[in-house]
């Protein structure tokens, strides 16, 4: 069944109190919204509601350019609601950075090429020019930036005009070997996705394989995450593991850490693009 396209998703938190629930579902309910879907999280820890709501417009009373002022208005203000409308039949625009290592990169396309993911795919960034016939040959724009560490300042802000330009919703670096800025990061709050080559934190550094091959390790594993200027430090939005045994050689945890990459990337970029991923301190919750 074709999914419904002419829907909108609240993503919502807020001080945790009695009504928060029955307030949004009224909202929704009250103008003619049909629920798709909804999940909620309370932390009793410290107090927090967190929830996704996801409604059809077919029939929805509310014109969707007014929505978010409505909702402000009636819902979110009384709640004192940090609340994120998105709209289901509007793509996101995600700019890829990568730089020699392609694995990260064919995953992606494939996905993109097999119309899996609601995404387009305005330009690809990189600092080397490797991977520009893999870019032309999906017809996707190659941008090369030759950044280093002595010209960042000067070509920094000709990546961000561009991607500015292109309007860009989210970048994705796949395994892109450039330590990003805290200007270039704070431009795009958790808008900047990253594949680490470990379950974070563990094994950081030059050539993590060896170090874990000369550990004895029996998992390696990959963490897909949002990039902040604290270096690796992000919020987490998908981990995952493979194990491993004496009789695998540096080749093969190579060959099985590019693996698991892949898989892990594609997991936590799909839960951004679908608006499943609430980024909230250096947490995030992931609803189903």
């Amino acid at each position: 069944m074709a999914k419904n396209t002419n829907a909108a998703v609240l993503l919502i938190h807020c001080p945790d109190r009695q009504g928060i629930l029955a307030a949004v579902t009224d909202f929704i309910n009250t103008n003619k919204g049909n629920i798709l879907y909804l999940d909620q999280w309370v932390d009793k820890e410290d107090g927090l509601f967190f929830m996704r709501v996801e409604w059809s417009l077919d029939d929805f009373k509310i014109p969707r350019e007014k929505i978010k002022e409505y909702f402000d208005t009636l819902i979110a203000q009384r709640f004192e609601m940090k609340f994120f409308l998105h709209f289901k039949d509007e793509k996101p625009r995600m700019a890829i950075f990568v730089s020699k290592m392609q694995h990260c990169l064919d995953d992606i396309l494939s996905r993109y090429s097999s119309g899996e993911w609601n995404v387009e795919i305005p330009v690809i960034i990189s600092n080397h020019p490797d991977l520009q016939y893999i870019a032309e040959s999906h017809n996707i724009p190659f941008k090369l930036f030759p950044l280093r560490k002595d010209n960042k300042t000067m070509l920094e802000p000709l990546e961000i005009e561009l991607l500015d330009s292109l309007n860009i919703d989210v970048i994705v670096l796949a395994r892109y070997m450039q330590v990003l800025s805290e200007d270039f990061i704070n431009h795009y709050p958790n808008k900047i996705i990253n594949i680490h080559h470990s379950t974070l934190p563990a094994f950081v550094g030059a050539k993590p394989y060896h170090q874990a091959h000369d550990r004895g390790v029996k998992l390696i594993g990959a963490t897909c995450h949002y990039v902040t200027a604290d270096l690796d430090a992000g919020p987490i939005i998908e981990q995952d593991v493979v194990h491993i045994t004496h009789k695998d050689t540096i080749d093969d945890l190579v060959r099985k850490g590019r693996d698991i990459e892949k898989i892990v990337f594609s997991r936590g970029v799909a839960k951004h693009l679908d608006h499943k991923v609430l980024a909230f301190r250096n947490r995030t919750v992931v609803f189903d």
